[in-house]
Parts: structure tokens; sequence; C-alpha cells
């Protein structure tokens, strides 16, 4: 169901065809960047937080970590991490498959200034066992209610 609402929402942009779908898990980062034969960097993972009370995602290069000073620092809390058996529920996407494409109502999102040292990053696309391949542009295009942040260790030198 969630790779179908993902596929619908990128319908809007002409892209559903481009999504890949793997016989195999790409849940990981690992896994993914075997599946897509491409760098850990490249892959696009999608971090649910609760912020305020309100669930938020961070994309981020896969290589990248979340910097609690960082992000203390932007949201003025402590990062929470959304619990694994609660994302499908406040998100709309399981773990695994967590993407900015046809998610809930009410959910902000953020892209990782770590995402730019890649022309192309692939993000999920609702489900443990798909992705799609996307520049920069394409991602902020299709998702046009973002904000870029620097919550990562990457470009913080």
């Amino acid at each position: 169901m969630s790779l179908m609402k993902a596929k619908k929402y990128l319908s809007n942009y002409n892209l559903d065809q481009n999504i890949i779908i793997f016989d195999d898990s790409s849940a990981t980062v690992s896994e993914a960047s075997k599946r897509l034969q491409c760098e850990e960097k490249e892959i696009a993972k999608t971090l649910a937080f609760i912020v305020n009370e309100k669930p938020i995602l961070i994309l981020m290069a896969g290589n990248a970590k979340c910097q609690n000073s960082l992000f203390k620092k932007i949201f003025k809390e402590k990062a929470k991490m959304i619990p694994y058996e609660k994302v499908e529920e406040v998100i709309g996407h399981s773990p695994g498959g967590v993407c900015p494409f046809g998610i809930n109502d009410n959910i902000s999102v953020y892209f990782d200034e770590s995402l730019k040292e890649n022309n192309f990053i692939y993000p999920a696309c609702g489900s443990s066992n798909s992705a799609i391949k996307l520049s920069i542009e394409e991602l902020e295009k299709i998702v046009p209610e973002h904000i870029w942040i620097n919550v990562s260790n990457k470009n913080n030198d």
C-alpha cells in the first residue's frame, strides 16, 4: 500500500515509471547501495523524528549521521526518533521504505546538506524493496515544501 501511495504521488511528476523494484530488500543503506551498485553516500536515507510533538522527516546522504548538537541547535530540542512500531502509522510508510512521497498530512520535510555531495540520489519509494534515481533539482521540484538544514557530520569543517 505504501508503494502505491508513493507511486501515485510520483505520477504527478511523470516519475512513477522510474521506480526501481528489487526482488530482495533494499531497506538499509548497505542493502540499497549493493542492489543499485552505487556508493552508500548516494542513498538518500529518510529519518523520522518527533519535534514539538509533530512528525518530521530528514533526508540525508547514506553515509551521513545526524549530530545531536546540530539537531538541537536547529530544532531547540534533543533528537527523538519515532519508535519503529509507530513509523507507518505516523508517517504513512513502514521502516525501510520511508520517503517523502505520498506521506501523511502535516509532516515537515527537511533535506540535509549532505545530499548535495551527489549528482544523483536514491530515496526509497514506500517499500523496503524500492528506490528511484533523482537529481537534487528533481528532488526539490517534487518535494516543494522542504527546508534545507545541516544536521549531519558532513560539511562541518
